[in-house]
């Protein structure tokens, strides 16, 4: 359903149940949002123009997915949130069937910053960044104090430990049919740590940079997107925020790319009284890089099969070796071997193959983002950016692709001939029937070496990558 197809719909629910609405003037979709789509309604009242929000399943409909609780709990989610302390926008009115809009809701529009590098990096917000992982260490701590039954979450929200958690991602990522060994010694490595969980606690498990509203003068001020709420380990949630992910290039500030670990700690104890094990909050973090991974890779999987088929979906996706690189970073640190990336094959046509892609995203990151605004703007650069990733695996992936081969032949004692599609598959159900020591020294090698080469062509200008090839030992 398009804009075009329930902006009527949407100008009846809004003159029948918002009471001082008179008319829809506006209705604009807003910039990302892969996996819900959020709008900002212009409305006449009887005040004069004013704002709100609609939150909407993307194409209309709840995500089918095991992690999604689904838009009409995300709403209960939200105002019992706000009855009990947490900073939440007012929601008005939850959509039904008989709308014809799809599922969704409308709620209170927040005048303030929520997009993540901006948070990290822009100059007039720095003085409230000194204060703003305390104040997230705050804010999950109210969060946490949720009483689920007394507040019935717990009859809408199921309960995970983090051993079922992590199965359930990976039963995700398994069904999908691809390789990607990472994922699987990552997975392997969450099932031999998992933590003793003493206390259960409603999880937010989406509270980072980009999921906050943030202000000038006052830092947080609103905690927003709750779909993928449940019961759980509570360390989640400090985990999830300290995921290189969401640091938007500022890795050595791990809260979010603005905060200290102990300033996040310090906010949580002071709020819940409950003390901090950085260990524990470790394994979350390394959680929520394997999740995201996953996470990732569900872009393509919805692009394939979804009603949004976006370009920012499969873009997306290719997002995920930037999470299996975190996940290097953090659990098998070590030398990289260089690899020759610069393709010499002589290209006879005229114009070449990376002349005809480059010609297209320039157009698209020149004349189409020059001369449109909003969504389509940021789809023009989504798009190019695509075309940077096919121009850069046409230039090194043959090497890079040849040297993982020759690594898992070496690491599987594999014939020469086997295919690299193979010789992966080979590795992963090593790795899923626990046939190989993860401290196996050839696996660490290859497993850093075959990603670390894979983000170079998604994403070299990534923290994870820099940080990976700065830690080269070539002695």
């Amino acid at each position: 359903m398009s804009d075009v197809e329930f902006f009527e719909p949407l100008r009846s629910v809004l003159i029948s149940k918002i009471p001082d609405c008179t008319n829809l003037l506006k209705l604009e979709r807003l910039s990302g949002g892969a996996s819900m789509e959020t709008y900002r309604i212009t409305i006449d009242s009887e005040v004069g123009e004013r704002y709100l929000c609609l939150r909407r399943g993307s194409g209309g409909v709840n995500r089918d997915t095991p992690s999604a609780v689904g838009l009409d709990t995300e709403a209960i989610l939200m105002k019992v949130a706000r009855a009990q302390g947490v900073s939440e926008p007012e929601v008005f009115y939850v959509l039904t069937a008989d709308d014809g809009i799809g599922v969704g809701f409308i709620m209170e529009w927040l005048d303030g910053e929520t997009l993540g590098a901006r948070i990290a990096r822009a100059p007039e917000l720095g003085v409230i960044r000194g204060n703003l992982a305390f104040q997230c260490g705050r804010e999950l701590a109210k969060i946490h104090a949720i009483d689920t039954e007394a507040t019935g979450l717990n009859s809408v929200l199921k309960t995970l430990s983090p051993v079922q958690y992590v199965n359930e991602t990976w039963d995700r990522y398994r069904a999908w049919n691809t390789p990607q060994p990472m994922i699987d010694y990552t997975a392997q490595w969450l099932l031999v740590n998992a933590p003793t969980v003493n206390r259960l606690c409603l999880v937010h498990n989406d509270f980072r940079n980009g999921n906050i509203m943030v202000d000038e003068t006052k830092g947080l001020t609103a905690v927003l997107d709750w779909e993928t709420a449940h019961i759980g380990d509570p360390m989640r949630d400090l985990g999830w925020i300290c995921t290189n992910s969401w640091r938007f290039g500022n890795r050595h500030l791990p809260v979010g790319g603005f905060g200290e670990y102990q300033d996040l700690f310090d906010g949580y104890e002071s709020q819940s009284g409950h003390k901090v094990d950085p260990n524990h909050v470790k394994y979350w973090e390394v959680f929520g890089s394997f999740w995201w991974a996953v996470g990732c890779l569900g872009m393509a999987d919805h692009y394939r099969t979804g009603p949004d088929a976006t370009v920012e979906r499969p873009a997306i996706a290719r997002r995920s070796s930037e999470c299996q690189v975190d996940c290097v970073n953090l659990l098998l640190e070590g030398p990289i071997d260089d690899v020759p990336t610069t393709n010499h094959e002589v290209q006879y046509e005229m114009p070449t193959i990376e002349e005809l892609l480059g010609s297209v995203r320039d157009f698209l990151h020149g004349d189409v983002m020059n001369e449109t605004s909003g969504r389509t703007s940021f789809l023009a650069r989504v798009a190019g950016n695509s075309l940077e990733i096919v121009l850069r695996d046409l230039r090194q992936g043959s090497k890079i692709r040849l040297h993982e081969r020759d690594l898992l032949v070496e690491l599987l004692d594999a014939a020469e001939t086997d295919e690299l599609g193979d010789l992966r598959w080979q590795l992963v159900q090593k790795i899923r029937m626990a046939g190989i020591d993860l401290n196996d020294v050839a696996l660490c090698r290859y497993l850093r070496q075959s990603v670390v080469n894979q983000v170079s062509i998604d994403q070299p200008k990534y923290s994870g990558y820099k940080w990976a090839i700065g830690s080269r030992d070539h002695s």
